[in-house]
């Protein structure tokens, strides 16, 4: 019994009787100092925007309203461009959005008149259609953008024919003002330009009203055609009251990447 109890004594006595030395197997395993420091975001390298000068167009899949709509007014431009002058004249008339058309059938007028381009093809609004429309789409997407462009291009058209009305009804102008030729793109681009201006970085958001409002007060000025040049102005205003709708539900992006 004595014998049994000093062996039981000698085991644990000797460190390495018990448990095996182990401490070669363990080296791998790094050694636990303290809780893993996450670092913080602002120390995180911020990723650099890359200029991708093609998402300036629109594409099938990236701006699907802006290049449907291009594409229709592509195809009435060669309408214009290579069919008959009669026939043209006859179309372009049955879209206008006089007075006379607008008191019969106001809804398909206020349609059609927007898939013509007045001054066809060379026109600078064409330019400012695809570039402001595939900017304002690629942000708050193609059901707003086309929200903005049809706000402006109703409420200034009827802000515009209507004093015509007016006029005509008080005697101030002749009845053939009522059959006044008017369609075009002009006013939902105007709208879109000032609604676009709004989720711009200040840097540009404010050189983009100066040049394009003072372009429009100029041509008001020369006093060419005042009822669409106050048309003009008019739209661009109702694209700047938008901002605060489209600024809510806008996507935030870098104006020449994402």
């Amino acid at each position: 019994m004595e014998r049994t109890a000093k062996s039981a004594d000698n085991v644990l006595s000797s460190p390495g009787a018990c448990c095996p030395d182990v401490g070669g197997l363990l080296d791998a395993v790094p050694t636990q100092r303290g809780p893993a420091s996450v670092p913080d975001a602002a120390e995180l390298p911020k990723p650099r925007a890359r200029i991708r000068p093609w998402r300036l167009l629109p594409t099938p899949t990236g701006t699907p309203f802006t290049f449907g709509y291009a594409a229709v007014l592509a195809v009435t431009s060669l309408v214009t461009e290579y069919a008959d002058p009669t026939l043209v004249h006859s179309l372009l008339q049955g879209s206008s959005t006089d007075v006379a058309h607008l008191v019969r059938t106001p809804v398909l007028v206020l349609l059609a008149s927007a898939l013509w381009i007045a001054g066809g093809i060379a026109s600078p609004y064409v330019l400012g259609f695809l570039l402001v429309m595939t900017a304002l789409e690629r942000r708050i997407g193609g059901l707003r953008a086309a929200g903005v462009f049809l706000l402006g291009h109703v409420l200034a058209t009827l802000a515009t024919e209507l004093p015509v009305g007016l006029a005509v009804l008080i005697g101030h102008l002749p009845d053939s003002s009522l059959h006044r030729l008017d369609y075009g793109i002009s006013f939902g681009v105007a709208a879109a330009t000032g609604a676009l201006a709004g989720l711009l970085p200040p840097w540009l958001r404010w050189p983009l009203l100066v040049l394009f409002g003072g372009m429009l007060v100029q041509d008001l000025l020369a006093f060419t055609d005042p009822m669409t040049e106050w048309g003009h102005l008019m739209a661009l205003t109702i694209g700047v009251a938008t901002w605060p709708v489209i600024r809510r539900r806008a996507v935030p992006s870098v104006a020449v990447a994402a």
